[in-house]
């Protein structure tokens, strides 16, 4: 641990995982030009999966720190794909999936979870572009998803 980022995510009490292999036929990250795109990363934590659709089986803060998590998990696959955590320049942009019920309507603050740490760990670099989008349904019945595009030094 001799990074900047890596000392911010200390001070914060956030150890990041090993990266995790895909569980289909895609690859985690794609490096095109500057550019870092990275597959969806589920809420999963300690290998328990952070489950539930949100507004019938998991509320708001539930889905934050679903989102959060997603976002831990993106920052692992960043660390394997780079090496260095600093390389970051900015992030670009996030699309966060949340499973949830049709009357469910917050989505913005369920993936403002990811949102919130992204800034948290990498300052204005971590300020973004954004979708947080409804679905009626994600793999494992994980609560979301996080994708993200990375500009990377």
């Amino acid at each position: 641990m001799s990074g900047t980022v890596e000392a911010k995510l200390a001070s914060l009490g956030i150890v990041v995982p090993a990266a995790t292999a895909p569980a289909a036929n895609y690859v985690p990250t794609v490096v095109s030009g500057n550019l870092l795109w990275i597959s969806g990363q589920i809420s999963v934590a300690n290998g328990q999966m952070m489950t539930g659709k949100l507004s019938s089986e998991a509320d708001v803060e539930a889905g934050r720190a679903a989102a959060r998590q997603c976002a831990i998990n993106v920052i692992a696959q960043i660390k394997s794909a780079l090496g260095d955590l600093d390389r970051v320049k900015r992030v670009v942009k996030l699309v966060g999936f949340v499973n949830s019920a049709p009357d469910f309507s917050d989505h913005p603050k369920v993936v403002n979870g990811a949102s919130d740490l992204f800034v948290e760990v990498f300052g204005d670099a971590g300020r973004h572009a954004r979708s947080a989008v409804g679905v009626a349904a994600l793999p494992f019945n994980v609560s979301v998803e996080v994708e993200a595009v990375i500009e990377f030094a």
